[in-house]
């Protein structure tokens, strides 16, 4: 693989994992904040699917070196 798309992977990577912790963590503060349950569900299970999506990219990127 092409270092420039390993660098791409990268960064993706790391923009799923932040988004996703991100997400995951101001869930719970949305909720208290506002008290609206359905929001803040929705944005905690985004955060968890980038989290999740972030792991299976960092292992395709691994597999294809």
């Amino acid at each position: 693989m092409p270092t420039i798309f390993k660098t791409l992977a990268s960064i993706v990577v790391w923009i799923l994992f932040i988004s996703g912790c991100v997400a995951t963590i101001a869930s719970p503060i949305s909720r208290i904040v506002e008290g609206e349950v359905f929001g803040a569900l929705t944005a905690w299970a985004i955060g968890v699917a980038c989290l999740i999506l972030s792991v299976v990219a960092m292992k395709v990127r691994k597999s294809l070196e």
